[in-house]
């Protein structure tokens, strides 16, 4: 067993490489789990020549006896006919191997696409935003209101929330933004313990409505610092706008919305607020200004110091200082009648006291809304516009939402679009493994010709990976689990525990022919020998991954896509290594001579 198992353990290495190139947070998630495999299998293999042989030599002793147990027995009883079939006529075998996995192809386009499994954090973050002139005062009180609301549940322990930013500047905000954490109760306290989060999301959202003044957006505590990292924004999906034009982007960025909110699986679409935001309109009279002798300079620096203010002297604490800064109060500012009646003195003329005019004599005011906020990235404005993804999966909602937007959006002249988010990270963690996981393959059937010695031979036991795949994606329709990379990990698994299979029964195969026996023979002889451990190497690891397949703890979501796609695929696996593989044996390899040399 010496040569299958050193080129196992090597192409159970390159099997895992690839989850060693993730970078980001996929790679933050799946890489030290590579590499502990890794380092287990290692150590498994070093001790397997070393310490296993020693304690079979102090273990076991006298006349030593190999029996089979009667459900091994029994199972390769059952097992012979099947096997007889696939050597008679492994056509129709091969053929049916073939319809699975186009089968299997065909289904796995119907997919749901998505990068990791949404995780349930318990809880709950609630943001709330009102227009841009939302004092703080104002603020805080229409947000003790949304708490009230919050709190008022009976599934809720506690609510706390964060308006505008801390001194600690770690998440910017304005004061008119408010965070709102809620603190969930056990599921056996809630009054209906069954009831589906989603559902208490939309009873939340109905009795939140009824505040005007708020927009809402739900989502989850660390889903929510998540996705600020992938993409700035907070929703799963964030569609960016570049472009000069701000007025015409953002015009584009509501039909954009609009398009997202018409969508199913859409919730807490949001366009990035750039105006709106209330501003004092200035406007002088230069005509009247020249008449009075003064200068435009005067008449700035007076409106200047009544709304802004004018430094009027210090003040010292010990060896501090602070300016006394003299400005209208906030209540005159707000009176646009106030500010036009301040005094703005004249030139003296020598011909008596300094006279003055009302400062509504040289300028006129009025309030206009202005801009909100501009944002930058890459050396342009930009504008976002986010939103969530319920009840579906990511990637079809971006698809649908991708060809929409193109057929029922006209952007404005030279503006462009973005699409990030979690999708994003899909999409350069897919194009990755699209790159990396076939030149590994390429590699593994070099190990497979170098171990067996034909590429026949490498071929053969090389088909075991498509058609062991298919199995994960049946496992994956049937369970409604969308692809995800936590998915993609667990085809990865498949395809190593399928090679390995294929390579032990091949070479207990090969052994027979060098033996000068008959191919047919050869290839029962030697699937019979290995036929427990073929049997062994599917059932074990499946009931190893059973209790991740139906975990409902915290990071359960995670966990299953892997544990189902590896239980599925060791079903197919399996039976391709008992069934297909020596129908294929039995139409790629042929005697040459009673020496058993393989034709190539």
């Amino acid at each position: 067993m010496i040569k299958p198992t050193i080129f196992g353990q090597i192409i159970i290495f390159l099997v895992f490489a690839p989850l060693l190139t993730f970078t980001g947070v996929e790679g933050k998630m799946f890489s030290p789990m590579a590499i502990t495999l890794m380092l287990a299998l290692g150590a498994a293999f070093i001790l397997s020549l070393t310490f296993v042989p020693a304690m079979v030599a102090l273990l076991i002793r006298g006349k030593v006896a190999e029996k089979e147990v009667k459900p091994i027995q029994a199972a390769r009883n059952r097992y012979l006919p099947g096997l007889n079939f696939s050597l008679k006529r492994p056509i129709p075998v091969i053929g049916g191997a073939i319809a699975v996995f186009a089968l299997a192809g065909a289904l796995f386009f119907t997919l749901g696409r998505e990068f990791i499994p949404q995780l349930d954090e318990q809880d709950i973050a609630v943001q709330a935003v009102r227009i841009p002139s939302t004092s703080l005062q104002q603020s805080v009180a229409m947000q003790e209101r949304v708490e009230q609301a919050l709190a008022g549940f009976p599934e809720v322990a506690f609510v706390f929330s964060k308006t505008g930013t801390a001194e600690v500047a770690s998440d910017p905000m304005p004061v008119n933004i408010s965070d709102s954490f809620v603190i969930l109760k056990p599921r056996s306290e809630w009054p209906n313990p069954n009831e589906p989060k989603p559902e208490l999301i939309a009873r939340m959202e109905a009795r939140l409505e009824l505040l005007i003044g708020n927009s809402y957006e739900f989502t989850q505590p660390i889903q929510m610092r998540f996705n600020e990292l992938i993409a700035g924004v907070r929703g799963d999906v964030a569609i960016k706008i570049y472009g000069d034009d701000l007025d015409a982007m953002s015009e584009a960025a509501g039909q954009i919305a609009a398009v997202l909110q018409s969508i199913e699986g859409a919730a807490d679409v949001k366009a990035e607020q750039t105006g709106g935001f209330p501003t004092l309109d200035v406007r002088f009279d230069r005509d009247a200004i020249a008449r009075y002798g003064l200068s435009l300079q005067e008449v700035a620096d007076t409106v200047s110091a009544a709304m802004g203010g004018r430094e009027a002297g210090l003040i010292f604490e010990g060896d501090r200082r602070f300016d006394i800064v003299v400005r209208l109060p906030a209540a005159a500012r707000d009176d646009l009648g106030a500010v036009g009646a301040l005094p703005i003195m004249l030139p003296e003329t020598g011909q008596g006291p300094r006279a003055s005019i009302p400062l509504r004599e040289v300028a006129s005011f009025g309030f206009a809304e202005g801009l909100n906020q501009v944002s930058r990235e890459n050396g342009s404005r930009r504008v976002v516009v986010q939103a969530n993804v319920r009840g579906r999966d990511l990637g079809s909602f971006v698809a649908e939402a991708q060809r929409r937007v193109a057929d029922e959006v006209q952007l404005p002249t030279g503006a462009r679009l973005d699409w990030g988010g979690q999708f994003e990270n899909l999409q350069s963690a897919s194009q990755r493994m699209s790159l990396i996981v076939p030149a590994c393959f390429i590699l593994i059937f070099g190990l497979l010709y170098m171990a067996l010695g034909t590429f026949r031979a490498a071929g053969a036991v090389f088909t075991a990976v498509p058609l062991a795949l298919a199995g994960g994606v049946f496992t994956l329709i049937l369970t409604g689990m969308p692809f995800s990379i936590s998915a993609a990990v667990g085809f990865v698994c498949l395809a190593g525990v399928a090679v390995l299979n294929g390579l032990v029964v091949m070479t207990s195969i090969n052994k027979r022919l060098a033996a000068g026996l008959p191919l047919e023979d050869s290839i029962r002889e030697g699937m019979i020998e290995k036929f427990r451990a073929v049997l062994m190497t599917g059932i074990v690891p499946a009931i190893g991954f059973l209790p991740m397949a139906i975990a409902h703890g915290a990071g359960a979501e995670v966990q299953k896509p892997l544990a189902t796609v590896v239980i599925g695929g060791l079903i197919t696996a399996t039976l391709l290594t008992l069934f297909v593989l020596p129908a294929i044996c039995r139409l790629m390899l042929k005697s040459k001579d009673r020496a058993g040399v393989l034709a190539t």
